[in-house]
C-alpha cells in the first residue's frame, strides 16, 4: 500500500495536541522554511493560525490574524497555546502564544498572536481595490536562485516583474513597490494557512527604497482574509499576484502594505507589517 508524502508546508505547520480542549499543541521547526536566524515568518504566522483552526471550539473562519515576533524561534520543538478569550454571536477572539524552553527551563516567549474568526453571512460586497493590469505568469521568468542561507525562498515559485531585488546596492533612491506572481514550488491547493504565509513573502521594502542591504526584520504583521472556501478552491494550485509597497520609513522602523489577488482578479488577502531596520 502506497502512502503520499506530506507537502513541505504541511510538515512545517504540523501540530500535535497534548490537550486539544485546552488548546495546547506542540510542533517542530522545519529546515525547509529556514530564514537566516529562524523560521520564515510566514510559516510562524501559519502555525499560529493552524492552532486556532484545529481547536474544537472554533467558530466560523478567520478574518484577521496579527502576529508579533518577540524573538526568533530556535531550531527544534516549540509549544503553542491557543485560547478563545471571547465568543460572541458571530465573532470569536483568540490569543495564541508560541514558546520554547529557555536556558533556565522556564518557557521563553517567542511569538504572540491574535486571531479573529467570524461566521460570515452572504451580503452585498464589492472591491474598491481592483487588480492592476499585469503580464500573465507564463510571460514572466521565475527566480532561479535564492539568497544563501534562506531555504524558504526555494519553497515558492516567484516571478517578479517589477521591484525585484536591486541589481546594485549603490544607495540610490528608488520606489518601494514590488509586483510578483507567486505560488508553492511544489503544487499545493491554496488554503488560509498558506495564504497567511504568502502574505509575508516580500523582502523588506527598505532594500528597494534605498538600494542598501541593511539588517531588517518584521516585528508585527496583520493579515486580513477576504476569501471564502469556494474562492480558495477556485485558485487551487494557481498563482497569486502579490503587490507590496512601503509607506513610512522613520527612526528605525517602517511599515509596508501588501495585497494578494487570484489570477481571476479576486482580492484574497491584504496585510500590513511594521519592520525594524538598522543603519
Amino acid at each position: 500500500m502506497s502512502t503520499s508524502t506530506p507537502h513541505p508546508f504541511d510538515k512545517a505547520i504540523a501540530l500535535q495536541h497534548s490537550d486539544l480542549r485546552a488548546g495546547h499543541f506542540t510542533g517542530t521547526t522545519s529546515p525547509d522554511y529556514w530564514n537566516m536566524v529562524g523560521p520564515f515568518g510566514g510559516t510562524t504566522a501559519a502555525v499560529a493560525l493552524q492552532a486556532v483552526l484545529q481547536h474544537p471550539d472554533l467558530l466560523g473562519t478567520p478574518i484577521a490574524l496579527t502576529v508579533n515576533y518577540a524573538a526568533a524561534l530556535e531550531a527544534g520543538a516549540f509549544d503553542v497555546q491557543a485560547t478563545a478569550v471571547r465568543t460572541n454571536r458571530s465573532t470569536q477572539h483568540w490569543t495564541v502564544q508560541i514558546t520554547q524552553p529557555g536556558a533556565s527551563g522556564a518557557p521563553n516567549m517567542t511569538t504572540t498572536a491574535t486571531v479573529v474568526t467570524a461566521a460570515r453571512r452572504e451580503t452585498w460586497g464589492r472591491s474598491d481595490l481592483a487588480m492592476p493590469e499585469v503580464p500573465k505568469p507564463e510571460a514572466v521568468e521565475p527566480i532561479r536562485i535564492g539568497p544563501a542561507g534562506v531555504a524558504w525562498v526555494q519553497q515558492y515559485e516567484m516571478r517578479p516583474f517589477s521591484g525585484g531585488i536591486p541589481a546594485q546596492w549603490d544607495g540610490s533612491l528608488q520606489h518601494s513597490e514590488t509586483r510578483i506572481w507567486v505560488r508553492d514550488a511544489q503544487a499545493r491547493p491554496l488554503d488560509l494557512p498558506s495564504l497567511a504565509a504568502m502574505s509575508d513573502v516580500f523582502y523588506p521594502r527598505i532594500w528597494l527604497r534605498r538600494a542598501r542591504h541593511v539588517p531588517a526584520g518584521t516585528v508585527s504583521i496583520t493579515t486580513y482574509f477576504h476569501a471564502d472556501a469556494a474562492q480558495l478552491a477556485e485558485v487551487g494550485t494557481g498563482f497569486l499576484l502579490g503587490q507590496a509597497t512601503g509607506q513610512q520609513f522613520f527612526n528605525g522602523f517602517f511599515d509596508q502594505t501588501a495585497q494578494l489577488w487570484s489570477e481571476a482578479g479576486v482580492l484574497l488577502a491584504t496585510s500590513n507589517q511594521i519592520v525594524y531596520y538598522k543603519e
